[in-house]
């Protein structure tokens, strides 16, 4: 366990230009064990000196902005690091779900699939412009009558633990959403272009009449595995609470994909028909058992490599 001076010290130093840090950092750790020596000399054990002297420098982030001579104002002081908190939170993921929703209805109107990414990516800047402009408002009203938001007081408790290495980076998140996205964007577009050509145009691969259900729900459980997507990249590591719901979401989708294909309701019939090869009952059993196979090797791997993940950063 580090202690809560080195916590300090690095929430601190995470915003400080980086040619500073150095000089930053040896600077206030003096400062702080000058202090503590100060307070142990009146009779105080170190633990209690550590945690009065930390509480009394304040929000590391304060601490940091006048180190860096960065104004955290936006209207006015008071509300600015609660409001770019929440800025955050609602940018990361409402704009996305947003825009998604609306390419999959637009795509499942019959529009077609560029126009359905179009609108979806529309909608979505036009959601984060919406929600920096009204959050921005009622911040700024907030500061302007004085209202109270009764924010609890900074504590040296709500210091994160210092990370020397993250387990899960932001290349492995954006390149695990960006299939997802392709994913979800294709269940609606092969029903209307899935480049296998026919006499009356299109031919959907996976049965239309899965529209009055599966698919979607399976497209909104890929949805919630976007968000647990974001949910790891924020925890920078594996937890059992992010195994537990992984493995739910690896579950909701892997067993009704398995059962669909196990009772030859996945795909659809005419684009089964317009193989040959596919219409021998030997082929297409032999290509369910290969889809069960797959989906279940995944899935077990998933689960598994995510719990020995956890098991590990706990031990």
């Amino acid at each position: 366990m580090s202690s809560l001076t080195d916590r300090y010290l690095a929430a601190t130093l995470r915003t400080v230009p980086a040619a500073r840090r150095a000089e930053i950092e040896t600077e206030l750790r003096g400062s702080i064990e000058d202090m503590i020596d100060g307070r142990r000399a009146d009779g105080r054990n170190a633990a209690t000196a550590e945690r009065e002297v930390l509480t009394e420098l304040g929000n590391p982030a304060q601490l940091a902005a006048r180190y860096a001579d960065r104004r955290l104002q936006l209207i006015g002081p008071t509300y600015y690091l609660a409001w770019e908190r929440l800025m955050k939170l609602l940018l990361s993921f409402v704009p996305a779900t947003v825009g998604i929703i609306v390419g999959l209805l637009d795509a499942t109107d019959g529009k077609n699939p560029g126009g359905a990414v179009g609108a979806g990516v529309a909608t979505a800047l036009e959601v984060a412009v919406q929600i920096a402009f009204w959050v921005t408002l009622v911040f700024a009203v907030l500061e302007r009558t004085n209202t109270s938001l009764h924010l609890p007081a900074w504590t040296v408790d709500q210091l994160p633990e210092v990370q020397t290495n993250r387990q899960i980076t932001l290349v492995d998140v954006a390149a695990a959403i960006g299939w997802l996205v392709l994913v979800i964007a294709y269940l609606p577009i092969q029903h209307f272009h899935s480049f296998v050509p026919s006499g009356d145009g299109n031919l959907p691969i996976l049965d239309p009449a899965l529209w009055s259900f599966w698919l979607p729900f399976l497209i909104a459980v890929l949805v919630a595995t976007i968000g647990l997507e974001v949910a790891k990249y924020r925890a920078g590591r594996w937890t059992w609470p992010l195994v537990a719901v992984n493995a739910v979401l690896d579950l909701a989708f892997a067993v009704p994909v398995i059962w669909l294909m196990s009772t030859d309701r996945l795909l659809n019939p005419e684009f089964v028909d317009r193989f040959a090869w596919l219409g021998r009952e030997e082929n297409l059993n032999t290509l369910a058992t290969i889809v069960v196979a797959g989906t279940a090797l995944v899935v077990l791997w998933d689960i598994v490599d995510s719990a020995i993940k956890t098991y590990r950063n706990r031990h």
